[in-house]
């Protein structure tokens, strides 16, 4: 069930993406290659202890995942397309593309962002695929209005992203979010249009392009969480949690 969420919710609402945004602006800072990815879990530890908020995603249990996440972020490398483990053991390297998945609860209440950064210099063909994915997150952001349907969303990036020899991960998806991490509707980043749930003002939910340079097709890891592209090709994911307004759309997890 869709909640359309009211004044005091979508001010706790947006202290927490103001806390994600934080995380990815540390992020940024800090990712570099010689880094080991443990080291980036820490640092988004210290960014919200410093507002007092709680990492949404340390201890989330999802179906099939024999263990709980372990950590606050998730830091996906190259083929890994989400759900990356960090590790002291797993160090960035010059060339690399790292997402970095970040969700956090403020007085009950969460915000979800991810971004692909690159480390260091990266090759043109990576540098493309970040750009269409995030080219495909503001495509969505902008037909995420009172009026249109989550199908219109999907739509728009499925076409942008497969007109530039792109491929779109069909097996996870946005979604809503508030009180729970994860609430109706599911948003995916394919679709038709004027089709599924139409939107209103007060909803609230996550658009999260996942897009891979190779085949459609993902796998799980033996750690049973972190999802790879089949064919070892590279992913990139970019996400904003939004709230429909009356006149258009606010972003409440402002890492741009």
């Amino acid at each position: 069930m869709v909640t359309l969420k009211k004044p005091d919710e979508i001010e706790k609402m947006r202290r927490a993406g103001r806390v994600v945004a934080d995380v990815q602006g540390a992020m940024r800072e800090k990712i570099r290659p010689g880094v080991d990815t443990m080291s980036l879990s820490e640092e988004a530890d210290r960014v919200m202890d410093m507002s007092s908020a709680k990492a949404s995603f340390k201890g989330y249990r999802a179906r099939g995942a024999k263990t709980p996440f372990p950590s606050s972020i998730c830091v996906s490398i190259n083929e890994e397309v989400v759900h990356g483990i960090p590790s002291r053991e797993r160090i960035l390297e010059e060339g690399d593309i790292v997402s970095i998945d970040v969700g956090a609860i403020i007085d009950g209440y969460h915000g979800d962002a991810a971004c692909t950064y690159a480390v260091g210099k990266v090759s043109p063909e990576r540098h493309g695929l970040m750009s269409v994915t995030h080219k495909a997150l503001h495509i969505g952001l902008e037909h995420a209005v009172a009026g249109n349907t989550v199908g219109d969303i999907g739509h728009v990036i499925e076409k942008w992203v497969l007109s530039n020899g792109c491929g779109v991960v069909r097996d996870y998806s946005g979604h809503g979010i508030g009180r729970k991490l994860h609430e109706a509707p599911q948003v995916p980043n394919f679709g038709k249009a004027h089709s599924g749930m139409t939107l209103k003002p007060g909803m609230t939910f996550c658009i999260e392009p996942m897009v891979m340079s190779g085949k459609e097709s993902v796998e799980s890891a033996e750690n049973g969480w972190t999802v790879v592209t089949l064919d070892k090709s590279d992913a990139a994911h970019f996400e904003h949690t939004l709230l429909v307004t009356e006149d258009g759309v606010e972003i409440l997890t402002p890492w741009e």
